[in-house]
């Protein structure tokens, strides 16, 4: 079995960063694409079918992607990992699918506080539990408070754009499909970790991904074109259909991280990236609409220094692990 290669957390966290500033252009592309196709679910398609098409040309073209190809039927009959863990890619298509349906509901800033909370709160549960292929790690104290801080950081930082919203009542059931997706996250990250730790690469975990991915969604699609018929055709658009490319990145740099990170430090490292992503999409390339203001810039920058808060080893000066006290 190949041997996929780990970086270090100095290395690992400031890619995890720019991987996460795929998710907020991800998220633009998609929006725009479904309101041009009038079709929420043909567009989070059409974002896992070009995704796929990304990585089936990577997984033929690379060594690396064609050796772990081969390691995809080995690694199911040796039952390496649980084999339910191939099915990874439709919690991604739920992710995107949530993007598409809610985001006019929600907007940008309440799709990524109730992401972000899913994904940071189970990111200590399935650390904690060794899902990843790290193996457990403890619940120190630094861990929880640098997850609590992400939280307040991420919901200060989108502060202004929610009080600028109408009434709650319009998004508060809305806002379940993202928490859940976001909690479904990690499980996700810690599964393609694993994954791809068996395969010998992260682009095998990839490509598996966007094929369970799409055929979920596939299946979705054509149930609702025999009840409700399609949408507009195709737009010409040329950048409508990066989404899927922007989800290659994201997926892969995340199933290649975790076994290093750990999947809390993973997903506050693409959190990270989500929302200086974000802030720049909203300085250079603006929604109609949108303004940067001192909540904005603040709360990210305490985003940032709440990951290198969770990244401090416990055994600091007064720091001690959570777990019960040694007997004396």
């Amino acid at each position: 079995m190949l041997q996929p290669s780990r970086l270090p957390a100095a290395a690992g966290l400031p890619l995890a960063l720019l991987a996460g500033m795929a998710i907020p252009a991800q998220s633009r592309v998609n929006g725009e694409l479904g309101a041009a196709l009038d079709d929420s679910l043909g567009a989070a398609l059409v974002n896992f079918g070009m995704g796929l098409a990304v990585m089936i040309l990577v997984s033929v073209l690379l060594p690396r992607g064609r050796a772990g190809f081969g390691q995809i039927l080995p690694a199911l009959r040796e039952r390496r990992f649980p084999r339910i863990y191939i099915l990874a890619g439709v919690i991604g298509a739920w992710f995107v699918l949530t993007q598409t349906l809610t985001i006019a509901i929600l907007g940008v800033a309440v799709f990524t506080v109730a992401t972000v909370a899913g994904q940071t709160l189970t990111g200590l549960v399935v650390d904690r539990m060794g899902i990843g292929p790290g193996g457990k790690k403890a619940l120190t104290l630094m861990r929880v408070v640098g997850a609590v801080l992400t939280i307040l950081a991420v919901a200060w930082a989108v502060s202004p754009k929610i009080t600028g919203g109408g009434g709650t009542g319009d998004w508060l059931l809305a806002v379940l499909l993202p928490l859940s997706a976001g909690m479904a996250m990690s499980f996700q990250q810690a599964m393609n970790g694993t994954t791809g730790m068996h395969y010998g690469s992260p682009i095998t975990a990839t490509l598996l991904n966007f094929v369970a991915g799409f055929a979920a969604l596939l299946v979705l699609w054509l149930v609702k074109v025999a009840v409700s018929g399609t949408g507009n055709a195709l737009p010409d658009t040329w950048w409508y259909y990066l989404g899927g490319p922007l989800g290659c990145i994201f997926i892969g740099v995340g199933a290649l991280l975790v076994r290093t990170l750990g999947v809390l430090l993973t997903s506050l490292g693409l959190i990270g990236g989500q929302l200086t992503g974000s802030l720049l999409l909203d300085l250079v390339f603006p929604a109609p609409g949108s303004t940067v203001v001192a909540a904005t810039v603040f709360g990210t920058a305490l985003t940032l220094a709440a990951i290198v808060v969770a990244t401090l080893p416990w055994n600091m000066p007064g720091v001690r692990p959570l777990r019960r006290r040694a007997r004396r």
